[in-house]
């Protein structure tokens, strides 16, 4: 079982709850940090923890082979902290996926392999994962939930074109995708998109 923190209500008590993936170099107690801003009163908050901090080792657009284990690995931890979820009685529908950088491809990645209708998945900067885009490996339907994605224009991980190509792919599985685009540089979670993913999703 993979290493999780938990925060927020206990799974026992709750009626939602939140996974947290944190980024590259992160820990699970630094995307934690994001609780005293995010509207997750009602919410158990889980965030597993990488190994050596990093979810796969390479780009999320590099040649598959390069990630390809981490990523299994890491696509594995997330389904084992959903299964906990489930298993405390807590439905898709209660369930949120909110990441950042890398923990924000991966909230997307892990949702899009088996679509349903959850309580949200939140991207603070990221994309889909695969050095092309592969519509063939996802499958299932969002039915509606909705998909955030806020980022730089700009942003030196993450390629805009990526993000608006798998915003379209993820609308075709039924998501009601909102983008939030930015033109200053950084790689970083600004005010605006907390103000909307509070205001519209949480």
């Amino acid at each position: 079982m993979p290493e999780i923190k938990q925060a927020g209500l206990p799974l026992d008590k709750a009626k939602k709850a939140a996974i947290l993936i944190h980024g590259r170099g992160a820990s699970a107690e630094s995307i934690l940090s994001l609780k005293s801003h995010l509207y997750l009163d009602e919410y158990a908050i889980l965030a597993p923890s990488a190994a050596g901090n990093s979810w796969y080792p390479f780009s999320f657009m590099a040649p598959d082979a390069q990630n390809k284990q981490a990523l299994e690995n890491s696509l594995n931890t997330i389904k084992a902290v959903w299964d906990k979820i489930m298993e405390a009685g807590i439905s898709p529908e209660n369930t949120v996926l909110i990441g950042f950088s890398q923990g924000a491809c991966l909230s997307l990645e892990f949702a899009s392999l088996n679509a349903k209708k959850l309580g949200g998945v939140i991207a603070f900067t990221g994309g889909l994962i695969g050095e092309k885009l592969q519509p063939e490996k996802y499958q299932g339907d969002f039915a509606g939930t909705s998909i955030f994605i806020g980022s730089s224009e700009r942003d030196f991980h993450v390629p805009l074109s990526r993000i608006k190509a798998s915003a379209e792919l993820i609308e075709k599985m039924g998501a009601n995708v909102k983008q939030l685009i930015f033109g200053d540089p950084e790689h970083t979670i600004r005010k605006e998109e907390i103000d909307w993913v509070n205001e519209n999703i949480l």
